[in-house]
């Protein structure tokens, strides 16, 4: 239940007095839960927001919420002050974000992750399984032992898209490679608990796997964190993770999500929008940190993918209907 004293936090937190009737032309921005600095999903908004308050010398309300109830409250307060456009970071902000947008039909909504069809909505998707695909190819190319694994985050078709993107990549490098695969939790939680991250990673570590990819917000670290430990490689997501564990982190998969923002911010654009590699809307990241890991052969082999799924030669699993083909 939303008390009288959640929703005068939230408006505290949000920067607006409870006397506030000025109208506000800066956009919003509600990040998901894990927060701006997850080093992740979050974060890779945060800089596209912070490209744009650089260029633009522009403010951006923002909000981090802290629980789900928040999320329609602070969006329908940036809508009262004429925030535009309002930006929704997260599939799970699909319903407030909906109702939101229907109360406010002058006001132009974004939401990424998710699908709204209302005149007056951006939404913004990605092919995660383009991405995932040649993050596979490396794993199962630098494995050793023949084994790779997944750690997601919350068990949604998101992450599944990931996961499926990710094996078929894998078995495309190597068709003998094993796969292993776990998802943390099933609420918003999942998103945000390293410990059960690394536990999830020496589980299957111990099991043979040696190259671990985490799709799974903040839960990450702690995966990156058990693979350093055991001497195992691990693959980021969202951001360019690399530089958190030099040496342990493969490479990571970019989701692009600083630059749709960014695109987001300065167009008028509404309806659908999906980005993948043919629009540079995901890729892998190669770096000083990964580049003595990544061998020329394991760049090709990439590369060679790449321009055959950007060619339509190749058509990557995808899980969006329900199924891994």
């Amino acid at each position: 239940m939303f008390t009288l004293h959640s929703l005068l936090r939230t408006l505290a937190l949000l920067g607006f007095g409870l006397g506030c009737g000025l109208a506000s032309a800066d956009p919003g921005i509600v990040y998901e839960l894990g927060g701006k600095f997850d080093k992740s999903f979050n974060e890779a908004a945060y800089r596209g927001i912070e490209r744009w308050k650089k260029e633009t010398g522009k403010n951006v309300l923002e909000f981090e919420i802290s629980n789900e109830t928040q999320r329609e409250q602070a969006m329908r307060r940036m809508a009262e002050r004429g925030a535009d456009p309002i930006l929704a970071i997260g599939f799970s902000q699909q319903t407030a974000l909906t109702k939101v947008a229907k109360e406010f039909p002058k006001l132009r909504f974004v939401l990424v992750d998710e699908n709204v069809q209302l005149p007056n909505v951006q939404s913004i998707l990605f092919k995660e399984q383009e991405g995932g695909f040649l993050v596979g190819i490396l794993a199962a190319m630098a494995s050793k032992s023949g084994k790779v694994g997944f750690v997601g985050g919350m068990d949604v078709p998101l992450i599944r898209k990931f996961q499926c993107g990710y094996e078929h990549g894998a078995r495309y490098a190597n068709p003998k490679i094993e796969l292993f695969g776990n998802m943390t939790g099933t609420t918003g939680a999942a998103w945000n608990d390293p410990a059960r991250g690394g536990e999830l990673a020496r589980a299957q570590f111990s099991r043979g796997v040696d190259v671990v990819f985490a799709a799974a917000g903040g839960t990450g670290v702690g995966v990156y964190q058990a693979a350093k430990d055991a001497g195992k490689l691990a693959i980021g997501v969202d951001s360019n993770q690399n530089h958190l564990q030099p040496g342990t982190m493969l490479t990571s998969m970019l989701k692009r999500v600083d630059v749709a923002v960014y695109e987001a911010l300065k167009s008028k654009q509404t309806g659908l929008t999906v980005l993948g590699l043919r629009e540079s809307g995901v890729d892998y990241a190669l770096d000083q940190y990964n580049d003595k890991l990544v061998t020329p052969a394991m760049r090709a082999k990439v590369e060679e993918a790449r321009k055959a799924i950007i060619d339509g030669k190749l058509k990557v699993a995808d899980y969006t209907g329900g199924s891994c083909k």
